[in-house]
């Protein structure tokens, strides 16, 4: 059975930073990208960092390029998301996916990333 579970997530002032991890497990981790979504209040889900099997190749969202970066240990099964430089904006439930050998999508239940002063 496919888990993914996300922590890390918090209150944190703007300019602040935070780690969030998502630990899996019911998969060969290691064979399979990782994404890390976000949804603010009244907005749709939204992709924000995507990662490579190997972790060699990334993307991110145009919002968040050059303060957040994604990263993954196969040994540990676990993807992270590190977030420097967070604003108001970047308020959202964070959420880890990945998709199956068939596409089925798998998410987590999520972790709230709250940005105020």
């Amino acid at each position: 059975q496919v888990k993914l579970v996300e922590s890390g997530g918090g209150l944190v002032q703007p300019g602040g930073s935070l780690r969030l991890s998502c630990a899996a497990s019911g998969f060969t981790f290691s064979s399979y990208a990782m994404n890390w979504y976000r949804q603010a209040p009244g907005k749709e889900r939204e992709l924000v960092a995507a990662i490579s099997t190997t972790g060699m190749r990334t993307n991110y969202a145009n919002s968040v390029n050059d303060r957040f970066t994604i990263s993954r240990d196969n040994a540990k099964n676990t993807v992270y998301l590190q977030m420097n430089s967070l604003k108001p904006e970047d308020t959202a439930v964070y959420y880890c996916h990945t998709k199956g050998p068939w596409g089925t999508p798998y998410w987590g239940k999520g972790t709230l990333v709250t940005v105020s002063s």
